[in-house]
């Protein structure tokens, strides 16, 4: 027997038997060409699970190995497709959602799978999920009484006073109160995007959820301020100790998170614009936190109005007395919005001074944010066009603008063609020379 016989080389041993530590899985070529990696991952229910990954190279099947056996290191599980939907929708809530979305819409995303997804559709198995079930139950969802489905009256009791008594299913008598159809297409957005992480990780071949179509629903109605309105309002916001927060709500369509997280070095009172790179908001597990703002067009700076750049110098001194007068209480924050103690404004308080405000010049009651939509609809009233407003408002596509203000522009043309109309309807005699207007 020769040496090469009782002691082979390494160029007799094929790639797909080469041998790797413990615990760090197998790596083999099948017979079919494709590389097959396998190993122990962390499973849903704090148990081990053998997970098989392929690729058509062995680099590219043991990369995707190390990336889930990296993730189990990091005490991620991993979601069995034999798992109920619900397994996964916590999974993708408490592992994956939780970092790609701000906190706000992290909790109404967990809201409306506790709520809608997990009592409706999480007994399904994730790898059974068919587009027919999702559309089942959203056609069930759409006409179902959500009191008696959820047994809401039932569980209430009457208080002292009996202002609430028990109605609807808790009488026997229901109120047919079902969900609107902006709901329903936000129930079904969550889905679509859980769905289609699972097919990111290659857990699932498809989004079923796609597969359903809804409808598109009927934007919010809104009931921006008239001008006469307009100017009622501003005339009664004078004096306010929030007169400058009201005034730039209204002439520069600021959201109340934007407002409330303005800080003095975002103003430029010399050059007369304004920065909004932050927006204050309540969050569940940080209270009034500072976070960017809604998107990365919301980032912008825009000019200040006249009125509004008189209205915060004299802020800026009623805020220099406050502080005087608050002492060693004061907190400095370095808000243009203050407390009279330098506290930040909580969202709900200035809701509640805004509300204070209209019940005292009687006008009808609008929500804060209806001011924004009145400083849309009143620039579009005035002709500017509406790439600008869409700048001023800080949209992230102009398609949102003129899908949100689109029955305002459509009142517009009717005055237009209803003004031309008038010109074309009068009287012209034979006799008269033809006249032509100036073109601009």
């Amino acid at each position: 027997m020769t040496s090469s016989e009782t002691n082979p080389g390494p160029s007799t041993t094929t790639s797909s038997r080469r041998v790797r530590a413990n615990g760090d899985g197998t790596v083999y070529q099948r017979k079919d060409g494709r590389w097959e990696a396998a190993g122990y991952v962390l499973a849903v229910g704090d148990t081990r699970k053998r997970v098989r990954v392929y690729g058509t190279t062995r680099k590219e099947a043991l990369a995707q190995l190390t990336e889930k056996t990296a993730a189990s290191n990091r005490g991620v599980p991993m979601v069995s497709v034999q798992g109920s939907l619900a397994a996964f929708l916590t999974y993708w809530l408490e592992n994956v959602a939780v970092q790609q979305l701000r906190e706000t819409t992290h909790t109404r995303y967990t809201a409306c799978t506790n709520q809608y997804l997990i009592p409706g559709l999480g007994k399904k198995k994730l790898a059974k999920l068919a587009a027919k079930d999702v559309r089942t139950w959203l056609n069930k969802l759409r006409t179902l009484c959500q009191c008696c489905a959820r047994g809401i009256d039932a569980r209430r009791k009457p208080d002292a006073q009996a202002t609430r008594r028990p109605r609807c299913c808790a009488i026997g008598k229901c109120c047919r109160k079902s969900l609107s159809p902006l709901t329903l297409a936000y129930i079904h957005s969550v889905l679509k995007s859980a769905l289609e992480h699972a097919v990111r990780e290659e857990e699932i071949p498809r989004n079923v959820a796609r597969n359903v179509r809804t409808g598109t629903p009927r934007p919010r109605r809104f009931e921006p301020l008239t001008v006469d309105e307009a100017r009622i309002f501003l005339s009664a916001a004078q004096g306010h100790r929030l007169q400058a927060l009201f005034e730039l709500a209204l002439r520069t369509g600021l959201r109340k998170g934007e407002l409330l997280g303005l800080r003095w070095e975002d103003l430029d009172l010399d050059a007369g614009t304004v920065s909004i790179r932050r927006t204050l908001q309540r969050t569940r597990t940080g209270g009034l936190t500072t976070l960017p703002t809604k998107t990365l067009s919301s980032e912008r700076r825009i000019a200040l109005p006249t009125p509004c750049l008189r209205s915060l110098r004299a802020h800026r001194d009623q805020q220099a007395q406050e502080r005087e007068k608050a002492g060693g209480s004061w907190k400095e924050s370095g808000q243009v919005f203050t407390r009279p103690d330098g506290h930040p404004i909580e969202p709900a308080t200035l809701t509640r001074h805004f509300k204070a405000l209209l019940r005292r010049t009687g006008l009808r009651q609008i929500r804060f944010h209806d001011l924004r939509h009145s400083t849309a609809t009143l620039l579009l009233e005035q002709g500017v066009e509406l790439i600008v407003i869409k700048e001023i408002l800080g949209h992230a596509h102009i398609g949102v603008t003129a899908t949100v203000y689109a029955h305002v522009r459509l009142r517009l043309q009717r005055q237009a063609i209803d003004v031309l109309g008038d010109a074309l309807r009068g009287p012209v005699s034979p006799d008269d020379p033809p006249s032509a207007a100036p073109v601009r």
